[in-house]
């Protein structure tokens, strides 16, 4: 079993890199990957620019000390709009913000606040403009980002399960995600069953939704599961209630 999608001290997780290896093997991973945010101007949880070099000799560090009990991979978790001089074993390629025509970044995961206050003044609280915007962007994440592995790919509802902003069913909403989902699945990358609204409150099923799931599966999609743990506990949480979908 694997897991390459968390989070440590040298972005917004709450461990030691070392720490969340550790308690890998201590579940039984055969192979891990921490995959920091990327460095970004506008989001203060990414990982400091000056800090990357630091952050790929430590993964190094734990790849040497921990041979030949678990395979540790160096990752970043790349955002649309952040940038990368340097390589990586795999990147995951996601969308946490949409740049307004004004300059202004739009927080998509942020806060529910943030989120519902964007929508009200860029697009007049019409909340399937603001998914079109979303997912016009997801669509273009591969070939923006060059990316390994597609990141919580319905991001955009976050929120939703708790406030009921828009219906998911609604046909605006699905012609959306389903265009994105198509140009995506002719890139060939796969994407993630990422569990981390799960372990942190937001929503009782994982990313993207069954619906979505289903579609990319009809479709050819491929996926794989991830945490998007930011503490070690959360490593690896719920797999077994979706690992049959992979």
């Amino acid at each position: 079993m694997r897991d390459l999608h968390m989070h440590t001290t040298f972005s917004d997780g709450k461990h030691e890199p070392e720490e969340m290896v550790e308690e890998g093997i201590r579940r039984g991973l055969t192979e891990i990957g921490i995959s920091d945010h990327s460095w970004a101007e506008m989001d203060e949880a990414s990982m400091a620019r000056e800090s990357v070099e630091a952050y790929r000799r430590e993964i190094d560090r734990l790849k040497e000390k921990y041979a030949g009990t678990i395979r540790v991979r160096c990752g970043l978790e790349l955002d649309y709009y952040s940038e990368n001089g340097a390589v990586y074993d795999y990147i995951i390629g996601s969308v946490h913000w949409i740049r307004m025509a004004d300059g202004h970044y739009l927080p998509v995961d942020w806060t529910a606040e943030k989120l519902a206050a964007g929508c009200a003044q860029y697009f007049g609280g019409d909340w399937y403009a603001l998914a079109e915007a979303y997912y016009r962007l997801e669509a273009d994440v591969v070939r923006q980002t060059r990316c390994d592995i597609i990141g919580h790919f319905d991001l955009i509802t976050k929120f939703n399960e708790r406030e009921a902003w828009f219906d998911p069913a609604h046909p605006r909403y699905r012609s959306a995600w389903q265009r994105a989902a198509d140009a995506l699945l002719r890139t060939g990358k796969p994407f993630e069953i990422n569990t981390g609204a799960i372990s942190r409150g937001y929503r009782t099923d994982a990313y993207p939704a069954g619906e979505i799931r289903d579609y990319l599966r009809a479709h050819g999609g491929r996926m794989i599961l991830s945490s998007d743990a930011h503490r070690k506990e959360n490593i690896c949480f719920e797999f077994g209630r979706f690992e049959g979908e992979c």
